[in-house]
């Protein structure tokens, strides 16, 4: 049996999730934006939980083995998920393609949103996950860093292909090869999240932002620009910026991340670092341009004709949503033809016309001009092939380098 040694939090670290979960990603509700972005945040419902006990974290020699499959006997699927990340009717009775998914199969899906951030969420299920029984979930979406805990841990159980046609051929490439699930053996992206540069055209003068150059060195920029208080977000855009890969960064790069936003800081071109809070001032026009979440900017357009955005010719950090079956899941079978079905065009089409997030389905376009023409050429939905040729993702920590860059970045943000 391999062990793994507690992942207790830094005060540091603790922080960092405070920020997350009180005005970050994970202060967001499901229509605004997702939730916290790592921070080894899972180890507070869970890892720290078994190590202040005095007993490690182990990973179960088993735990990624399947269980008996009652799929073929029992026509039923357990499904948590968060809020608000489903279709529904009109009258807010039904849910539509989960109903199609039940006539076509004869799948009696029971879901469930109880899922409002990582952190409790795995609170939850670690204790059935540590001791090797089910979690009383066939499937479950969590964001990509807490996915890459569980399948590091073996409590997730790895897909079978043959189940998933639609699946293996319609992932985006975007999405396809991360570094914490290369194949994508054990999990399928539901949603991506795109950080992007948003600015108020009528705060600039009518001039486009599309850089962190611009950000952190335009004059007429000082004093109203922001960044995140999400490290992965705002470092990562600066990493890009700097030439460097996001998911192959060393110390170095991250220091001299570091280095580029606190030489801004130091020169009051940052007005704040922030978590969801600067929509209001962007919209305002009290910032001008920061770097934000693309969930955030069409919710803003919506209202405000003046909210733009910008992908930069550097590239942009995303991150994702991503299904996975539990080890000891009951219906293993089921879930896998759950998830092949969500990767259907018409299915995947219908889901984004009503989530209104990143879709990772290939060929899903022409589905969703069926429905809404505006939605099928918003990229922030629909990101073209230039656009998701830019798409990085933020690599894989170790406990020590979580514990480290979090350090360095809440001196500079004064967290």
């Amino acid at each position: 049996m391999e062990s793994y040694e507690p992942e207790r939090l830094t005060p540091v670290q603790l922080a960092a999730m405070r920020r997350s979960l009180t005005s970050g990603r994970g202060a967001l509700t499901r229509r605004s934006l997702l939730r916290a972005s790592g921070m080894g945040a899972l180890a507070v419902g869970g890892m720290a939980t078994l190590g202040a006990c005095g007993i490690p974290p182990a990973k179960r020699a088993d735990a990624g083995l399947a269980s008996d499959d009652h799929s073929a006997k029992e026509k039923v699927l357990n499904f948590s998920n968060w809020t608000e990340y489903m279709d529904v009717s009109e009258d807010e009775k039904s849910r539509p393609t989960l109903e199609a998914f039940t006539e076509r199969t004869g799948i009696r899906v029971k879901y469930t949103e109880d899922i409002n951030d990582n952190v409790e969420f795995f609170g939850k299920i670690k204790p059935q996950l540590a001791a090797g029984q089910n979690t009383g979930r066939d499937l479950i979406c969590v964001t990509d860093w807490l996915a890459a805990r569980i399948i590091r841990l073996g409590w997730a159980q790895k897909l079978d292909a043959s189940n998933l046609p639609h699946a293996f051929a319609n992932v985006s490439a975007q999405f396809r090869t991360p570094d914490w699930d290369p194949g994508r053996a054990y999990s399928y992206p539901w949603t991506g999240i795109p950080t992007v540069i948003a600015y108020n055209v009528k705060a600039t003068g009518g001039r486009k932002v599309d850089s962190v150059t611009q950000l952190l060195d335009d004059p007429k920029l000082k004093g109203r620009v922001s960044f995140l208080s999400e490290m992965r977000d705002s470092i990562g855009m600066t990493l890009l910026d700097q030439g460097k890969d996001p998911g192959k960064f060393t110390d170095a790069d991250f220091d001299g991340a570091i280095g580029r936003l606190q030489k801004a800081v130091d020169k009051k071109q940052i007005r704040r670092f922030t978590g969801n809070d600067y929509t209001a001032d962007l919209s305002k026009g009290d910032i001008a341009a920061c770097v934000g979440w693309a969930g955030d900017v069409i919710q803003l357009q919506a209202d405000n004709p003046d909210i733009r955005f910008a992908i930069p010719a550097a590239g942009y950090i995303t991150s994702s949503d991503n299904l996975l079956v539990p080890a000891q899941a009951r219906h293993k079978t089921n879930a896998e033809k759950l998830i092949d079905y969500y990767y259907e065009p018409p299915v995947a089409a219908q889901l984004a016309a009503y989530i209104n997030y990143v879709c990772p389905v290939d060929g899903v376009r022409e589905e969703l001009a069926k429905i809404d023409e505006s939605m099928a050429s918003n990229t922030l939905i629909l990101p073209d092939k230039e656009m998701a040729a830019k798409s990085r993702s933020f690599r894989s920590l170790s406990t020590e380098e979580e514990t480290a860059y979090e350090e360095k970045f809440a001196k500079l943000i004064g967290a």
